[in-house]
């Protein structure tokens, strides 16, 4: 489909369209395959344990909740009053936190953006927490927790529940701080009973959220065994292996999980998996059946902004709006759909509502991916001072996440070979190589030597992150730099060509200069 053009129906327009027309869907379990074993799940323990804990409250350890500042008064003040007008649902990481933080540039489908996709996101069906949690805002909701563990400090489904909070609080503001505050929180619910699975799980998404993907497989897998049908377990162990490079594994992973605990957190993994895969028409198959089964306005806005990030990826700008769009109908503030949204409209050729969408995604939710993206906008327009602004506050934000225990290696890498330090990016690159072998892992070396003058060095990155069959507009455009500069000219046509047939507005500089590079080709023929 062509992309969107100006002459479309606005964008309040499509809104209101979907509000229209979409409906309370009934509650349906779905699986993606037929039945193969049976589902269910086990009973959690009594609480036992140590005396005298209080919730974490501050960077401290415990207290007051530290020095407000003013932006977060004025967020707390945005958040009561969007309260009035209406009830979300809380969006508290289960499965992945992984994603949640999006601090991955492919995944998180994992966190990550995917290539330089838009951020996903762990949907709030993903949570299973106590009543406390169950609806309301997430601040707020923490605050009933610590105050139950004051009278109650040896509940340690409470504790596991809190640590989970802290890292979706983490998630939501973009703040890596949060991280070892969840982890105290983790330590103390399994002090109190060691073999819990909700804490156990709990923690491996901590460790995915913080990239370290084998303690995020080992507590997965500590998880199963206590509770086989934990699903924020099976879902993070999905995540793992995703993000290990273990792509068969994890191809099994979701279908155990799809057996064991079907719903929309293993949905959307199971379609991601097919997606690295290149098997696009199943990805949208199951998210398309997982949105047919969402109630809630969070799970609605979150599978729709997988269908968007989906269609985005593959260059059809009309029906990823439509599916942001939806995602918006369902919760106007989901950062996720909004950042879609920007992408799409930046795609279109409509780069004032996308400069000023992403300006507001990244004032809320200052991450790299984003960031990058707002930074490429200004450039293309001209406004470099502007732009280094956004570069900046990647390394900035870099600095943070390491400081709370984040490996930002691959988000270095993928910023700063671009828009940076370039030796520090291939540093970055080699060191995430080293840790695990992914598509993103090796485009990201691979993108890192060539802007180092190491072309031929690159070139067998460059193949093979493309070699699973996942259709990237990015991984083709870089191999097809690789390739012209390696001198194989009709490859790096090939690609090239193929790159912009498939997302033709897949980055704001990347595609203009594939197009600068091609046209060279071809005269040079």
């Amino acid at each position: 489909m062509a992309p969107r053009t100006n002459d479309d129906a606005p964008e309040n327009d499509r809104v209101a369209a979907v509000r229209r027309v979409r409906g309370i869907q009934p509650v349906r379990r779905l699986r993606t395959r037929p039945l193969q074993g049976r589902s269910g799940g086990l009973g959690a323990a009594a609480p036992s344990g140590v005396e005298g804990a209080e919730p974490l409250e501050d960077g401290k350890g415990r207290g007051g909740g530290g020095e407000e500042t003013g932006d977060q008064r004025i967020a707390a003040v945005r958040r009561a009053a969007a309260a009035a007008h209406r009830s979300r649902a809380l969006h508290l990481a289960g499965c992945a936190a992984l994603l949640a933080v999006a601090l991955t540039a492919g995944s998180i489908a994992l966190g990550a953006a995917r290539d330089n996709g838009p951020t996903a996101v762990t949907p709030a069906s993903a949570a299973v927490s106590p009543g406390l949690l169950a609806t309301g805002d997430l601040d707020a909701g923490i605050s009933s927790l610590q105050s139950h563990l004051r009278t109650q400090p040896r509940d340690f489904t409470g504790w596991a529940t809190l640590g989970l909070a802290y890292v979706e609080q983490a998630r939501t503001k973009g703040d890596p701080s949060r991280y070892p505050q969840a982890e105290q929180a983790f330590k103390r619910s399994l002090a109190l009973k060691a073999d819990n699975d909700q804490a156990l799980a709990g923690r491996a998404a901590l460790a995915a959220a913080r990239h370290d993907f084998e303690d995020a497989l080992k507590y997965a897998d500590q998880a199963l065994k206590v509770n086989p049908y934990s699903e924020r377990a099976l879902c993070t162990r999905i995540d793992a292996l995703v993000e290990l490079g273990r792509y068969a594994d994890a191809a099994k992973a979701a279908d155990t999980a799809d057996d064991r605990r079907p719903g929309i957190p293993v949905f959307t993994r199971y379609a991601y998996v097919r997606e690295l895969r290149g098997d696009v028409r199943t990805a949208q198959r199951v998210l398309e059946r997982a949105l047919s089964s969402a109630v809630t306005p969070g799970d609605i806005a979150y599978v729709a902004t997988q269908l968007g990030h989906l269609a985005w990826n593959q260059g059809d700008y009309d029906t990823a709006l439509t599916h942001y769009a939806r995602a918006l109908a369902a919760d106007d503030t989901y950062l996720p759909a909004l950042e879609g949204r920007a992408r799409a409209q930046a795609a279109s050729g409509e780069r004032g509502a996308a400069t000023k969408g992403l300006a507001d995604v990244v004032a809320r939710y200052p991450l790299p991916g984003p960031l990058v993206e707002l930074g490429e906008l200004y450039e293309a327009a001209g406004d470099r001072a502007k732009a280094d602004d956004q570069y900046a506050l990647v390394d900035a934000w870099t600095a943070l996440a390491r400081a709370n225990g984040v490996n930002a290696d691959l988000d270095t890498a993928l910023a700063a070979a671009d828009h940076g330090d370039k030796a520090s990016a291939l540093r970055a690159a080699r060191a995430e190589w080293n840790r695990r072998h992914t598509v993103h892992t090796a485009d990201a070396l691979a993108w890192a030597l060539h802007v180092n003058g190491k072309d031929e060095e690159a070139l067998p990155y460059a193949r093979r992150a493309t070699a699973t069959g996942y259709r990237s507009a990015a991984f083709l455009y870089h191999r097809g730099v690789i390739e012209r500069a390696t001198g194989h000219a009709e490859d790096a046509r090939e690609h090239l060509r193929a790159a912009l047939k498939l997302n033709p507005g897949f980055s704001p500089l990347g595609a203009r200069e594939a197009r600068t590079a091609l046209k060279d080709l071809e005269a040079a023929k």
